[in-house]
């Protein structure tokens, strides 16, 4: 049996879906596998180590998926990609099918069984496979690394001769994955770090990592989650104090990391005009969720900006990838898993059981047909039509960490609450286009490991429309992500 690993063609993406490490453990399967010619050149992995692993090296996408019944890539291929994978082949990515659900129906006509990764139930087995917890993780971390390179001053505290340099202070708004990890590595680096999270649960695992806990509480924040784990929609008076502290906070840190993403959703603007209009002028805005349209009012996504005032914006996209070698070990693992989890060594290939809890979530097509509801009235894709953006950037994703993931609302749908995601990596998913409108997800339980949690930042004397309660979203998440889990799976299949 073939197994192919695709070089991947989205500007900026760095990452490969394999290393010769687990290449070599592909093939202990008795898979014959067969690399992409420079899959692997972003993330540092020559063809020469691909080849010294055992791996076949192929000129191009076609000769790569020739014959292939399973096929690895980071983000979904695109269309000439796509036509060549052969018919009845597993395909294993970060498909952006909340996006652009066009994509589903497309590899369903292809007769191609897609695996969308970015969708694992966030239960204790998936936790090894869960690539928005990866991904939103080291996200996390790449934010803080260059969030200080940008900044123009000191980082750590350093006293001199010539005088004393202050630590930089960072304000990390979500603690899901990448906002955990984003607090512990500028907890290395020296600096003061404070966050926030409406979660009670939260502040515990914030102070845990050695950073203040930042939050209006009083009576209503104590009870600011349902039995259930659900985020409660808080009153006007709360958002209105909640306001007011998130203005002064960020006008007093240096380095401000924001990490909401809501899954096929526009991403929620945190940090508004008025918020950056206090800040200092040389402070740093570090933006994990561009590619979902940004967590920052004035981000523009792709770029670094500065405002009138001085502050620095950090709008890169796909934040995963710029940290490709890293990305990509832990991104190959976590679809080796996959695959030796559902190996049937007398089959010689992987099954996938229709009963399994994780298979529920995450295969969306199956011989021919679409397999998950949500997705079964969705119109195909047209032939020249490009892949969504992932839903990790991951990313992110997707952190991107665990939590529920909401399905994509239709444009002009305002979320409840503005709801921090960290993960996947992020993960930042574009919100759905009125072409492609999404069907609405049942409610799903949040993620058991503290990553989900919901921020509302909206200004002072802002009444939003009262809604139900709303799942706690999630940031880009740390190891053991979720998405939500087809309609048909039982909200307990979500504890982990």
């Amino acid at each position: 049996m073939r197994l192919a690993v695709l070089k991947e063609t989205r500007p900026g993406e760095a990452r490969v879906a394999a290393t010769p490490d687990t290449v070599k453990k592909l093939m202990a399967l008795g898979l014959e596998v067969a690399v992409q010619s420079g899959a692997g050149l972003g993330a540092a992995i020559s063809d020469q180590e691909f080849a010294a692993a055992g791996a076949a090296v192929a000129p191009d996408a076609a000769a790569t998926l020739a014959g292939a019944a399973i096929v690895l890539a980071v983000q979904a291929p695109d269309a000439a990609a796509r036509t060549a994978i052969p018919r009845g082949a597993l395909l294993l990515c970060i498909s952006g099918a909340l996006s652009q659900p066009g994509l589903v129906a497309t590899m369903a006509q292809q007769g191609v069984d897609l695996v969308a990764m970015e969708l694992l139930p966030r239960i204790t087995r998936a936790q090894s496979m869960d690539v928005l917890s990866s991904q939103s993780n080291l996200a996390g971390y790449r934010a803080v690394i260059e969030g200080a390179g940008a900044f123009d001053r000191g980082f750590a505290m350093m006293m001199t001769a010539a005088g004393t340099v202050p630590p930089a202070r960072v304000f990390v708004l979500g603690a899901g994955v990448a906002g955990l990890q984003a607090i512990a590595t500028a907890r290395r680096l020296g600096a003061i770090v404070s966050a926030t999270d409406v979660r009670p649960a939260a502040k515990e695992e914030i102070r845990s990592l050695g950073a203040t806990y930042v939050g209006v509480e009083d009576e209503e924040s104590a009870a600011a989650q349902t039995s259930g784990g659900y985020a409660k929609e808080m009153s006007a008076a709360f958002r209105t104090k909640q306001a007011e502290l998130m203005v002064a906070t960020v006008a007093k840190n240096d380095l401000v990391i924001c990490t909401a993403l809501v899954m096929g959703r526009k991403a929620p603007t945190l940090v508004t005009q008025q918020m950056l209009a206090g800040m200092k002028p040389g402070s740093v805005v570090v933006d994990l969720a561009s590619d979902a349209g940004g967590n920052c009012e004035a981000t523009v996504p792709g770029q670094q900006t500065t405002t009138p005032n001085g502050v620095k914006i950090l709008g890169w996209q796909n934040w995963p990838a710029r940290i490709p070698v890293a990305a990509s070990a832990l991104y190959a693992r976590n679809l080796l898993t996959f695959v030796t989890t559902f190996w049937d060594k007398a089959a010689g290939r992987p099954v996938l059981p229709a009963e399994d809890d994780i298979v529920r979530g995450v295969l969306l097509t199956r011989d021919g047909a679409v397999a998950a509801e949500q997705f079964r009235d969705a119109a195909p894709l047209a032939p020249d039509a490009p892949a969504a953006a992932p839903a990790v950037s991951g990313t992110a994703s997707g952190e991107a960490d665990g939590l529920p993931r909401p399905a994509p609302a239709a444009p002009h749908e305002p979320p409840a609450t503005i709801v921090a995601s960290s993960g996947p990596a992020g993960t930042a998913t574009p919100p759905p286009t009125a072409a492609t409108p999404a069907a609405a997800a049942p409610a799903v339980p949040p993620d058991p490991n503290g990553a989900a949690q919901a921020l509302d930042f909206t200004p002072p004397g802002t009444t939003p429309a009262a809604e139900p309660d709303i799942p706690a979203g999630e940031l880009l998440q740390p190891p053991g992500s979720v998405m939500p889990p087809p309609p048909s799976a039982p909200a307990t299949e979500r504890s982990a």
